[in-house]
């Protein structure tokens, strides 16, 4: 209801412009009980069934931050929607209202649990599965300088060349789908990752399908010889490091601006005066407090 109070709601807007795309992104959607309730990632994690898969065995579910709910399901799916009705106006010249729910949007990208209960992929308790850290080759594991390494050997094939790459015989070792051995497995691999460094496990493992790669620092990420080779970091003029803008597209890629990231405010009354407003309504508005103005200030 923010908008609604500022007199621009959808329904006033799309009088005025028809071909509007209205978005409206919230963790719980624009009605049901919990509409108009304050809540945070988690909350909506929880609600959307999702947080009950995440968590080790015997340990309380847990939030990976709060990239699920919040950028993955909430700002991706948002940005999905408005993608799709801009597509859908090229046929029929109308704008719509999306109305962007984090619960459902979580709910829905996790669409691959829920299809997936029938194969035996998830019917374990939480944490004794094969993607939730139940399975021995598909885990993370401490190096002797108290790094780590990720481990992802699902298939056959690269599973055999991870117990190769660690020295083991696979003919004296339990079958990989044998889960009563998975805890034993665990502490069997531990053990011998605990035997090298991080550097020294990339010597053993680069350039073979175990899939098995360091776990990399922020520190460490863009100095790494594959992120190097595609520039997948950059640097902006403080020296900052942030991720290049992805997906990498051929003919149009995204041109990432290499000055710092602005200040909340710092350009809103240079936009609001581009636009028509004068000096008089924006600072109305800013009294009001409808914006925000921040400039910064020189360091002498």
């Amino acid at each position: 209801g923010v908008m609604e109070k500022l007199g621009l709601g959808p329904e006033v807007l799309l009088q005025e412009n028809p071909r509007l795309i209205y978005a409206r992104l919230t963790g719980f959607g624009q009605t049901g009980k919990y509409a108009r309730s304050a809540g945070h990632d988690i909350n909506y994690l929880s609600l959307s069934g999702v947080l009950s898969k995440l968590g080790r065995k015997d340990e309380n579910p847990y939030a990976p931050l709060n990239l699920l709910a919040d950028f993955a399901g909430g700002g991706v799916l948002c940005a999905l929607g408005i993608v799709i009705a801009l597509y859908e106006r090229t046929k029929s010249g109308r704008g719509q209202i999306i109305d962007a729910s984090m619960v459902e949007g979580v709910a829905y990208l996790s669409s691959f649990l829920w299809k997936t209960q029938s194969l035996g992929l998830w019917d374990r308790p939480r944490g004794e599965n094969l993607l939730d850290s139940g399975a021995p080759y598909y885990e993370t594991y401490k190096t002797s300088d108290g790094k780590f390494m990720a481990v992802g050997a699902i298939e056959p094939q690269f599973y055999e060349q991870l117990i190769k790459g660690l020295g083991l015989d696979s003919d004296k070792l339990p079958r990989q789908l044998s889960y009563s051995d998975w805890p034993k497995m665990k502490k069997k691999f531990a053990s011998i990752f605990a035997q090298k460094t991080q550097a020294e496990w990339c010597s053993v493992f680069d350039g073979t399908d175990a899939c098995v790669t360091p776990v990399l620092s922020f520190d460490d990420v863009a100095s790494h010889q594959h992120n190097k080779q595609r520039r997948s970091f950059i640097k902006n003029d403080k020296e900052e490091i942030s991720p290049r803008p992805a997906p990498l597209l051929s003919r149009t890629p995204a041109v990432p601006s290499l000055k710092r990231d602005p200040f909340i405010g710092e350009h809103t009354e240079e936009i609001l005066l581009e636009y028509g407003f004068t000096k008089e309504e924006i600072a109305k508005l800013y009294s009001d407090k409808v914006i925000e103005i921040n400039k910064p200030k020189a360091n002498l």
